[in-house]
Order: structure tokens, then sequence, then C-alpha cells
């Protein structure tokens, strides 16, 4: 079956329903098709609290329901499946293009523009246990979570730019960090490793890794090793509150790589601070495109952009 549409959304985070919301309401009649994770990064957390326009804060599945029902009163029509294949059309002279999408290998959708809002996924390290406490005091994202460990002990695993970011920042709030880094050394630049040697709170812990998390229903401590597969090996174990996993995301772009140009580490490239990838009609928003912030209301600021460029770009088009 194939379906012709004028604006198609992939991903089913702020940055996805923000763009269906405004989509929506330039009679842009969007489909958008929620993917493999609804409502994306954001269900990881557990309360959100920095999002505007909420002063108790908001259960994420609240918000993002909120969210998507916002899309679908005005007139956005929900697809549940996964984007399977693309083909871009990078060929129109003067005409709509015609991008072709295809959700579970079965129904295709040619239209004329295309919102990417795939997301990132955070790397994680593995362990079992970080999946039983999901939620329960494991986290992905400091400037989300960290308020929750106010006064508390904390550990943050990684040893580059992002790691000592959150370290720094959690240290601002909790009573100690413990930095895990599983190299002899920091892979972060100077000024940050400088920034986290020289704070009183955070304890670098070098040559260590992670065996397993462990407390009664939440994270209450973690077990360590040090110098693993040597002869010096020594498991310890640390009392924490919260674990921090800071080694990274993966962006979920794998999929477009025929077409859009992206970075080294797959986040999609745009058009300085507008959301236009290098293919007429094709924008990308949100996580997928932001390898700096990873805030659900930048994502959702990104996803109105997209939107109203898509719905300038289709103006184009209008007889």
């Amino acid at each position: 079956m194939t379906t012709n549409v004028q604006c198609l959304i992939i991903g089913s985070g702020p940055a996805g329903y923000t763009a269906a919301i405004y989509a929506s309401r330039a009679n842009l009649h969007p489909v958008l098709i929620d993917g493999p994770l609804q409502g994306g990064q954001l269900t990881m957390t557990t309360i959100v609290e920095n999002f505007p326009g909420f002063p108790d804060g908001s259960e994420p599945f609240q918000l993002l329901d909120d969210m998507r029902r916002q899309a679908v009163r005005f007139g956005t029509e929900m697809v549940s499946g996964i984007v399977t294949k693309v083909e871009f059309d990078t060929n129109a002279k003067g005409t709509a293009p015609a991008h072709r999408i295809w959700v579970d290998d079965k129904d295709e959708y040619v239209s004329q523009t295309v919102i990417i809002a795939t997301g990132a996924s955070a790397k994680w390290l593995g362990l079992p246990s970080e999946k039983e406490y999901m939620g329960k005091g494991v986290s992905a994202c400091a400037t989300c979570d960290g308020f929750f460990y106010r006064g508390k002990t904390v550990a943050v695993v990684g040893g580059g730019d992002t790691a000592c970011e959150e370290a720094s920042y959690l240290a601002g709030l909790c009573q100690k960090v413990y930095l895990i880094v599983r190299k002899p050394y920091l892979r972060a630049t100077e000024i940050m490793q400088q920034r986290v040697l020289n704070n009183p709170k955070i304890e670098v812990l070098f040559e260590h890794n992670t065996l397993r998390l462990t407390g009664e229903g939440k994270v209450q401590g973690a077990d360590l090793i040090y110098k693993k597969d040597t002869t010096e090996a020594e498991e310890r174990h640390i009392a924490i509150d919260g674990f921090f996993l800071a080694i990274g995301h993966h962006p979920n772009t794998e999929l477009f790589k025929d077409y859009l140009e992206r970075d080294e580490e797959g986040y999609i490239r745009v058009a300085g601070d507008s959301p236009c990838t290098g293919v007429a009609g094709v924008f990308a928003a949100g996580d997928c495109a932001d390898p700096h912030y990873r805030q659900a209301i930048v994502a959702a600021g990104s996803g109105c952009k997209a939107a109203m460029e898509a719905d300038r770009f289709l103006q184009k088009f209008q007889h």
C-alpha cells in the first residue's frame, strides 16, 4: 500500500511531537511514525522537572502523552511502526520532491517533506543491573536527573569531556562524586581534566571497571574491580545513591547514511542554526542532530523549527 502525504515525521520524542503539533496547525496533515521506543529517551528518566510550565514536575509518560494528544487534536495521524528503509528524492527540479519511506518493510509513504526526529541512544556498559535499576538510580543525563541527588553521593562512568562535565555539574549538587575511569588517565581536554582533578568533591578512580550495581529496590552501591585482568586485580565496593553513565550516545541515524551528511559520530549535519539538511525537503530535529545539549526543551524547539521550515518549503510549490 502506498500513501501520499505532505509531511512525514519519523520519531515520537519531544522533537517529533512538537513538529507534529506545528505541522498539523499549518494544515500539512502530517503522519508521524512513532518508532521502536514511543516517547524516546525522555521515557528513561523518573520525573521531568526542568520542562517549562510544570512547576511541580511531570511524569515523562504523562508529558509525552499530552504532547501526543495535542498533535492528534490538530490532525496528526499517528502510525505505530518502524521505518525500515528510505529513498530520498535528490533530483527534484522545480517540483516538490517525492521522498519514499517504508514502514515495517511493507507500507510505503511518498512524502514531499520529511522531518527526522529519531533521537540518540545512550551507550551502556551492558551490565544486567543497569536495566534492573533504570529509573531507580541509573541515569544517562546528569542535567536531567542530578537535582534528585542533592547532598547525596553519586558515581559517574567515563573519562572524556562529557564525563568530566557531568561530574563537575553533579559536584555542584552532591556531597561526593566518584568518577570511574577505565584507563589510567582522562581523555578529556586539559581544562576539563583540571576542573575535575582540582575539585575536592570529586574522587577519580583510575583503572576501575564496574562489575555490578547493588541495592534494595534502588541503587545503594557499586562493586568495582581495580586493574581488571592483571595480577594486581582487586575488588572494592562504594556506597552511592546514583549511577550516571557518560560514555557517549549513538545518534539513531544509520538509516539515512546514504543520503545525508553526518559528522564522525553519526549526528546529522544541518545548515547553521536551521534544521535543513543537504537534501531538499528533509529536515532533522532533536538529538539526532544535536551532540551538545540533549534536553527535551531544546529538542522541542528544534521540532518547531523543522515544521516551520517544512511549511515554508512547501509554500514554494503552491499555485
